[in-house]
């Protein structure tokens, strides 16, 4: 039975730590209100945004493994500045040797490449083509302009470009060997815009092996390969009828009405060598001209979005089924109408196996609707989950992932880089610089889809990315807390060692939106605020300023002290549950509990008492009861002894000390010590 709960007292608190005046200080956010950023965390009524949108036309040597490539960016200037100069991002060139990249990390470039090789850069106006010096500085490359760009005014900027791919030591792209041939995985691979924006003007970071920052825009791109290697490429692909089979269209129709995986390109199709050409060189002393192997060009269209990657092999089966989704909002009525929306594997047969790839669409199809039910329709045509050697890398409409993963990790890593999808490709924060907005808020989704997935097959998460010890966040997040070496969630992105890099962006930032969900705020108003988070974003650039504004607004809560307490810095929760006593000596009267708060993280926390015959009362103790003291007495209506005054119980809460969380000593006095 549950008792009725009394009264709560303050207690003298004495000189005890931590100082509230601190914990519940005003604080400042990185980012003042302006006409472009509300005071409530919402885009303010002169926000813009530039955009670029691409059309790239890419050529794949597989003898010298090399990319080559022509691009024409249309780039708007939405902003009030007159532009110039423009900066372009040369991912490629963090593989040169001796770049920045190579300092910072140099555990990631075991080998070198000679980097981005521009050929050419022009301004295209009207047939007339100007060309450009380009001032390259690692991976940025500036361009200066004869005469600045106004507000409202569109660019033509052709650039001509080709680099080596690098071996599977690339990383997040690269080429790498399978049974039946090499896979190609290209990602950062053309010239792409740096944003122009509110907060920095040319936000320039170099790539030093973080993530992103990208404008919006419409991608059209052709990718040439040899005519026996399969693309699968972010967007939709808009020439099915040159590349695909009359069979394979077929069956991709079959998948569009089929909520179970339908192959595509079969093992047997992949096996089975295509037709040498014809050898038509001339007999002669001379040494023959050897011929131009044939190849296929693919077409991909994919509107409003800020990147495109692509995969691309000989070696890859292909299955599909459809994506139970709501209508497109976004995107132009080619995406609308062109396609069916699918989910879909691209994989070599080392990844073939019931607990393996076979599986590979399902979770895709799960992630991919579950996101789009709970929190935002996920808005582009196909979601594809390709196997490579392993990148684990997440871009628009596409993931990158491990030819030899097995479940359980094939789900929770199709998971979480499908979750991406809305962190960062939909709300397109600045990876490069507040990574944990897209790390930390896609695994706090991860959390949520892996209790949904098939009745919790894979649950609770468990991983490098989430709880990776025992499972309960409140307990292996207390490591981290502890650690005086650990950075916090506010530090920029570069500056977080990789030995850091999972605990900190990945875990402690997805287990802090769970302990507002959870603890904080509720569910219900929680999941309100996050949807519409997500809504007014969708598209845009938030910082991490914007999100704590708006969560304050749209919760009704003050959570400077949260945002303080476990963004800003690496504080945690410590309650110690003290001696019990009774109202004039007698347990009939009531029980008394002193409650001591000894940390600088005061989230809500439960006492529970529990009375020598099994009945139990609990007590939930708010925030804003330590506001002025650390000690209070908790008056609990009771008419026996207290057998138990746990705080805490269910162990929800991140306590770094939880020895002294219990008082669990039978009292001497009896009911005859009271009045008769």
């Amino acid at each position: 039975m549950i008792s009725p709960v009394g009264t709560i007292h303050a207690a003298d608190t004495g000189a005890l730590s931590p100082d509230p005046h601190r914990i519940f200080a005003p604080l400042s956010y990185p980012d003042a209100p302006t006409v472009y950023r509300s005071g409530g965390g919402r885009r303010g009524p002169q926000l813009w945004q530039n955009r670029a949108d691409y059309d790239i036309k890419i050529a794949l040597d597989t003898t010298n493994k090399t990319l080559s490539g022509s691009e024409i960016i249309t780039y708007t200037n939405n902003s009030p500045d007159d532009l110039d100069v423009l900066w372009v991002q040369l991912d490629q060139n963090m593989y040169r040797e001796g770049s920045r990249a190579d300092f910072a990390n140099p555990e990631r470039h075991t080998q070198h490449t000679d980097g981005m090789v521009i050929e050419s850069a022009s301004i295209e106006d009207a047939g007339r083509s100007t060309p450009l010096v380009p001032v390259i500085s690692d991976t940025r490359m500036q361009l200066p302009l004869a005469d600045p760009m106004h507000k409202g005014e569109k660019r033509k900027l052709r650039i001509v470009w080709h680099y080596t791919i690098p071996g599977s030591w690339g990383g997040r792209t690269a080429v790498s060997e399978s049974r039946n041939g090499d896979i190609y995985e290209i990602a950062q691979f053309y010239p792409r815009m740096a944003v122009y924006d509110d907060i920095r003007g040319w936000d320039t970071a170099p790539y030093l092996g973080q993530e992103f920052y990208l404008d919006y825009g419409d991608f059209d791109y052709s990718v040439t390969v040899p005519s026996s290697f399969v693309v699968a490429g972010s967007g939709v692909l808009t020439n099915p009828t040159d590349v695909l089979t009359q069979e394979q269209r077929q069956r991709l129709a079959q998948a569009a009405k089929s909520d179970e995986r339908v192959m595509i390109r079969t093992q047997a199709e992949v096996e089975t060598p295509p037709a040498a050409p014809q050898d038509t060189a001339a007999k002669s002393d001379k040494k023959p001209t050897q011929p131009e192997a044939p190849t296929k060009t693919w077409r991909f269209h994919m509107a409003h979005t800020r990147d495109v990657a692509f995969m691309t092999s000989a070696a890859f089966l292909w299955d599909a089924a459809r994506l139970n989704l709501p209508p497109l909002a976004e995107g132009s009525e080619k995406d609308r109408q062109t396609q069916p929306r699918l989910a879909m594997s691209f994989y070599p047969v080392e990844g073939i196996g019931a607990h393996g790839w076979d599986r590979s669409t399902s979770y895709v199809k799960h992630a991919i609707e579950y996101f789009s039910n709970q929190w935002a329709p996920y808005p582009w045509p196909n979601a594809i989950n390709a196997a490579g050697h392993g990148a684990a890398m997440e871009y628009p409409g596409i993931a990158f992932e491990g030819m030899k993963v097995r479940d359980p990790a094939l789900f929770s890593l199709t998971t979480h880089e499908q979750g991406h999808q809305w962190f960062p490709m939909l709300v397109g924060s600045n990876e490069r610089r507040q990574a944990f907005m897209d790390e930390g808020f896609n695994t706090f989704i991860d959390v949520l889809a892996t209790a949904h997935f098939n009745n919790g097959e894979f649950a609770p998460k468990k991983d490098p990315q989430y709880a990776p010890e025992s499972g309960n966040p409140a307990t292996d997040i207390v490591r981290v807390l502890k650690d005086s070496a650990a950075p916090v969630l506010m530090a920029p992105s570069d500056t977080v060692p990789e030995t850091y890099r999972h605990d900190v962006t990945y875990f402690k930032a997805a287990y802090g939106l769970t302990l507002l969900r959870e603890q904080i705020i509720g569910p219900d108003r929680f999941d309100r605020a996050f949807r519409a988070y997500i809504q007014e974003w969708a598209f845009h650039h938030p910082t991490a300023s914007d999100f704590f504004r708006f969560m304050n607004s749209e919760t009704g809560e003050d959570l400077s002290w949260f945002w303080r307490g476990w963004y800003f810095n690496n504080w945690g929760a410590d309650y110690a549950a003290g001696p019990v006593s009774y109202v004039d000596n007698d347990p009939r009267k009531g029980a008394l509990v002193r409650v001591v708060n000894k940390g600088s993280l005061p989230l809500p926390v439960v006492l529970q008492v529990t009375w020598m015959d099994g009945s139990s009362a609990r007590i939930r103790i708010p925030t804003e009861t330590w506001m002025l003291k650390n000690e209070l007495i908790v008056q609990v209506a009771g008419t026996q002894p207290v057998r138990t005054a746990i705080l805490d119980p269910d162990r929800v809460i991140p306590d770094i000390d939880r020895s002294n969380n219990s008082f669990g000593e039978v009292p001497t006095v009896t009911l005859s010590e009271g009045n008769p």
